[in-house]
């Protein structure tokens, strides 16, 4: 796998950021289209998206480096890239960003989040697609049929076969995407289809974990990832069988 796929005159094209920028795209689109439909401002959208994109790269940025604080004191710098970066705080930094835009417009945060979270799974699966082309994110060494082979990483080992956990993620990601759109159809209570993200994206990236073999932090004998993983499944837990009822009760008058 390539990382850098072609170039025009002085600059580059990387796959890794390429994905980003389709997927990025490919959730704007889906949003504005399916904010039409739900009688929500397709416009609110584009604003919804450039805040969550920029707050969503800082954010996962700094949890990167602090998953690797280490290396980072020893050389900074190198951690200035447009790579290396850990999706639960992009996560985080993209919720803060909706919570602030709603609040300042005025808007239904629950909608809009319920709204976008489908978007949110899309964009995950194209940028894990990027982290297969770069070889970031990778799997265990195996034998299996499944293996593949980098040649040109400058993360994953080159020339051993291993797990591609990239692709499984992306694939696991468009499943994801598929399911939260069919549940927000038949969904009437708000905040229960963001609710269902947090628990089903928190399971799938905790078994997923198991499979990868890259340096990503550790809290006692789990990944970083997978004990946040657990505090959001559990949140997103609570806050469907709980709190999304509370609120919707509290909406309704109900005593």
């Amino acid at each position: 796998m390539h990382n850098e796929l072609f170039s025009i005159g002085p600059i580059t094209v990387h796959g890794y950021g390429l994905m980003i920028g389709l997927g990025v795209m490919a959730a704007l689109l889906q949003g504005d289209y399916r904010a039409k439909k739900r009688g929500l401002n397709p416009d609110a959208i584009y604003g919804i998206t450039f805040f969550a994109v920029v707050t969503g790269f800082l954010a996962a940025k700094v949890l990167f480096i602090l998953t690797q604080w280490e290396d980072f004191l020893k050389n900074p710098k190198s951690f200035l890239s447009f790579e290396g970066f850990v999706v639960y705080g992009g996560i985080i930094g993209a919720v803060l960003a909706l919570y602030l835009y709603c609040k300042v417009k005025k808007l239904d945060l629950l909608a809009y989040l319920d709204l976008m979270v489908p978007s949110v799974a899309l964009a995950q699966a194209f940028g894990r697609i990027g982290c297969f082309l770069a070889g970031c994110c990778y799997g265990w060494e195996t034998d299996s049929c499944l293996g593949v082979v980098f040649t040109h990483s400058a993360y994953a080992p080159n020339g051993v076969k291993l797990l591609p956990t990239q692709l499984f993620m992306s694939a696991g990601d468009f499943l994801l995407m598929l399911i939260l759109l069919w549940y927000s159809r038949t969904e009437r209570m708000k905040g229960r289809t963001a609710m269902l993200y947090l628990i089903l994206y928190s399971l799938g990236r905790f078994v997923i974990e198991f499979l990868r073999n890259d340096d990503r932090g550790t809290v006692g004998m789990l990944s970083t990832s997978q004990f946040i993983a657990i505090l959001t499944a559990v949140a997103g837990a609570v806050g469907f069988w709980v709190i999304m009822p509370w609120l919707a009760k509290r909406g309704s008058g109900e005593k």
